[in-house]
């Protein structure tokens, strides 16, 4: 098979995680014999500084020519600190999400056995922990319009927005989920204060009377992101809308013991994107220190879900593993351990999927 990938390092850590997720996928093309072409692309700041557009047409043209895009991070401090920038690196990634179609993120939550002891969280809660959050991706209060401030700066304002066909197809699509899975939808609102909430659980209530072989809950946020932490085990599918999914799934990313550990689909009506949940976590930009695994198991969802291709994501994800299992893994994860580099832990994971 020819996998044609639009690549997108972006800022911070982006290009280090990216390097590594990359150097795996060539590794599973030279073992299961597919034929790979890349093209790189600028994204963020990056292509800020560039071309002084966060999102360059360019850039646009060639994720739509692809089969998938692989990415890295977005975010400069430079205009995290400047609130007068009119414009942002993050403008490029809502606008990517935009023109894509991209409506729907996912993100599993699991922990490898051999990394129980660095989540925060008891042994025993943390152990078999296995869901995914479904956030609705392109509507809600990131996207609301009108948005601003007051000619005398005193006031600021945004504005959340929802209509039935987004909802609906974030809910269908979750539903397929738990129809693979264990059968159990979690969706989550704060339909007792907010009017868009109220929306999301009609629409959910009505679509849930289609698959009664799902067993549905509804859940405020708060409770939610308690029981993330108290039960987490007792969750399967999780559906949310924008704001709610980006902070709980950053939550449950403690479950895991890193953030460094979790990888994203963010799929819809084109091209789909493959990205770890992390930042650009630009303290560690170029110090070949940051955890490339959420990169490289971002690279296995993108081999099943783009391509298909179930055992060469299974020959990732057992590489990772065993990899995590000999200890070799970055200092986020190496609990007072040697640690090894960014580079090290992708090379490791590259001769197990080459040995296996």
């Amino acid at each position: 098979m020819k996998l044609k990938l639009a690549i997108l390092p972006g800022d911070g850590i982006g290009p280090e995680v990216v390097r590594e997720g990359l150097k795996v996928i060539r590794a599973v093309c030279a073992r299961f014999g597919h034929e790979l072409a890349c093209e790189e692309a600028l994204v963020g700041a990056a292509a800020i500084d560039a071309a002084g557009d966060p999102y360059p047409e360019a850039t646009h043209k060639l994720c739509m020519e692809s089969d998938a895009v692989f990415f890295g991070a977005i975010g400069h401090p430079k205009y995290d600190n400047d609130p007068s920038a009119r414009i942002r690196p993050e403008q490029g990634l809502l606008r990517m999400r935009q023109m894509l179609g991209l409506y729907a993120n996912v993100r599993p939550v699991s922990a490898l056995p051999s990394l129980v002891h660095t989540s925060p969280l008891r042994a025993d809660l943390v152990e078999g922990v296995d869901f995914v959050c479904i956030r609705e991706l392109t509507g809600g209060l990131y996207f609301g319009r009108p948005q601003g401030r007051s000619e005398d700066g005193l006031t600021a304002y945004d504005t959340c927005l929802y209509s039935r066909h987004e909802v609906e197809r974030i809910v269908r699509l979750a539903f397929d989920y738990a129809m693979r899975r264990r059968r159990k939808l979690t969706v989550v609102d704060k339909a007792n204060v907010l009017a868009t909430s109220r929306l999301w659980r009609q629409v959910a209530g009505e679509i849930a009377a289609e698959y009664p072989g799902v067993e549905t809950e509804y859940m405020f946020v708060d409770n939610a992101a308690m029981r993330i932490i108290q039960s987490p085990r007792s969750f399967d599918v999780i559906v949310t809308e924008n704001m709610f999914g980006d902070i709980l799934t950053d939550e449950a990313s403690v479950i895991a013991g890193s953030l460094g550990l979790l990888p994203s689909l963010s799929a819809g009506l084109h091209t789909s994107v493959y990205e770890p949940i992390h930042g650009s976590y630009p303290q560690a930009a170029g110090k070949n220190i940051a955890n490339p695994l959420a990169s490289i198991l971002s690279a296995a969802l993108m081999f099943e879900h783009s391509f298909g291709l179930h055992d060469e994501a299974l020959a990732v994800r057992k590489a990772v593993a065993l990899s995590v299992e000999r200890r070799t893994v970055t200092e986020d994860i190496a609990a007072g351990a040697a640690s090894f580099t960014t580079s090290e832990v992708g090379d490791s994971i590259c001769k197990l999927i080459a040995e296996a």
